[in-house]
């Protein structure tokens, strides 16, 4: 298709817990799409000011940066019976599903879940019809495809859509190319154990509950199996085309005075528990086959340091439905050592894994994933040493590179450094905290691999890719290696290793593979 990747854009907003919110809803435009900020919080520590960073919207980004359009025309949306127009391609359209549920331009009751999803369905169709009469578009039916991005219960009416059979059509799931989810509570909301929390309202709460999820989301069998929700079927929409947003900013959630982030406690985006946040993938015979695309930002739920509208959301989000190559970060432990006098006694220790990415000449980092947040990955010494070589890999970001984002257009290098930590766990012995040798907020291991890759530059040509330890710049780079893209997409493993006792060994991985090829 000539207009790849550049699809029309729906974006599913968020729950609204009261009919004064959904009257606000009812009464924007763009449902907070279009709203900005020019807050940055730079560190968990929030005696500390905030920096002052602009982003205009996304509303507005995707006008300047990539030439998207609303839909709008002399007061009217396409929903509209008087609707006599068609649309440009690059189109952006809200899904309103809140007006008939506020009190300006409905009834003030809710609808459901399965009602949302059934209209999303019959709106996707709607795009493509007037995407495709309109000449210019040279689209056919067949051909036409289109991007959802959704905020927090946004994402779940999507999901409802994509892997519920009943819900919408076969023919309209095949026009969805993407989804993106910014905070969406992909395994339901937990509440410090309370199930409905007075300030959160009694409307619609059940939505958020792993029972009512697995219906509406069809899939009872696979929750009673797993106990949890957060999976999406590859035979129903693929999980590569899926990115989860995750916000791990609770300080500056203020809905209900702070309450909200007091129930949700750390390890949340004041509403959203970090390990609730994405998806995993199912394959046929309902084994884990990946986990969806996901990054780990330094924002809240929502509000002026709301994670929809700020800078590392937008770069993510534009990333994946446009850029150019995608990186899947993980490591792969191969041998942990216990300091020599715990070598033999019963020991436990949790083991975790940092990660933070960023690209070449940018103040942002598309994925933050550290201690002091609650968003790092963690392992038992149990799982380390164990059998069972999966939970000896840790998968920890995905990572989209985009040429046109590029600091310098004539490089043909796309470049971002990954900063790894390994933190120095807490030894029980005998069920006992272990004092000796213990350094509170010590790493086993930590540097930064800095990361230059240069794509195919015509077919059959190959993968470039160059990496060095920033420890060990001065001695060149780490590694030079070349990659036949006849062979696969390449998988570049960097050793690193905590020598001694304490330490571990292991490997750095990057899955490179095209994107928007």
């Amino acid at each position: 298709m000539t207009h790849a990747p550049f699809h029309p854009i729906i974006y599913v907003r968020g729950y609204a817990m009261s009919v004064a919110d959904r009257d606000d809803a009812a009464a924007d435009p763009f449902c907070g799409f279009n709203f900005g900020s020019t807050l940055h919080r730079a560190t968990s520590d929030r005696s500390k000011p905030a920096r002052k960073f602009i982003f205009e919207s996304p509303v507005v980004r995707l006008m300047s940066d990539h030439g998207y359009s609303d839909v709008y025309e002399q007061g009217l949306d396409i929903l509209d019976p008087d609707w006599a127009s068609t649309l440009p391609y690059r189109s952006i359209v809200v899904f309103r599903y809140y007006d008939d549920a506020s009190s300006l331009l409905g009834d003030g009751i809710t609808s459901s879940m399965e009602r949302y999803a059934k209209d999303l369905s019959s709106l996707v169709l709607r795009i493509r019809d007037l995407v495709c009469a309109r000449p210019e578009n040279a689209v056919t039916p067949s051909e036409f495809r289109c991007h959802l991005v959704a905020h927090s219960m946004g994402g779940l009416i999507c999901r409802a859509f994509l892997q519920n059979s009943v819900l919408g059509t076969d023919e309209a799931r095949a026009c969805v190319d993407k989804l993106f989810t910014f905070a969406t509570p992909h395994n339901g909301i937990e509440m410090a154990g309370i199930k409905v929390p007075p300030w959160l309202g009694t409307a619609d709460l059940d939505n958020f509950s792993q029972p009512r999820m697995a219906d509406y989301l069809e899939m009872k069998s696979t929750y009673a199996h797993r106990r949890r929700v957060d999976w999406m079927p590859e035979s129903r929409f693929p999980s590569r085309r899926i990115f989860c947003l995750v916000g791990t900013n609770r300080g500056d959630y203020e809905v209900a005075a702070g309450l909200s982030r007091a129930f949700a406690g750390h390890g949340s985006d004041g509403l959203v528990r970090v390990a609730n946040a994405s998806v995993w993938g199912l394959d046929d015979a309902g084994n884990v086959s990946q986990p969806c695309a996901t990054a780990y930002v330094f924002r809240a739920h929502s509000g002026p340091f709301g994670v929809v509208n700020s800078e590392e959301g937008y770069q993510n989000l534009t990333r994946f439905l446009f850029g150019d190559v995608r990186a899947d970060l993980s490591v792969a432990i191969s041998a942990v050592r216990l300091p020599g006098a715990l070598e033999g006694k019963d020991v436990r220790a949790l083991y975790q894994f940092e990660a933070k990415a960023s690209p070449r000449g940018k103040r942002w980092y598309l994925t933050r994933r550290t201690a002091e947040e609650d968003s790092v990955a963690c392992r038992t010494l149990d799982d380390l040493r164990g059998v069972d070589a999966s939970r000896r890999e840790v998968y920890l970001s995905s990572v989209f590179l985009a040429r046109a984002a590029r600091v310098d257009p004539t490089r043909p290098s796309l470049a971002f450094v990954c900063e790894l930590g390994v933190r120095t766990p807490d030894y029980e012995v005998d069920r006992r905290f272990w004092p000796d040798r213990h350094y509170e907020g010590g790493y086993l291991f930590r540097d930064a691999l800095v990361l230059e890759v240069i794509p195919p530059q015509a077919p059959g040509a190959p993968w470039n890719v160059t990496g060095t330890w920033e420890s060990q710049q001065g001695a060149g780079p780490t590694f030079a290696r070349s990659f036949d893209p006849a062979l696969g997409d390449p998988l570049v493993e960097v050793p690193f290793s905590a020598p001694g006792a304490p330490g571990i060994d292991g490997l750095l991985r990057v899955q490179l593979s095209l994107w928007n090829a």
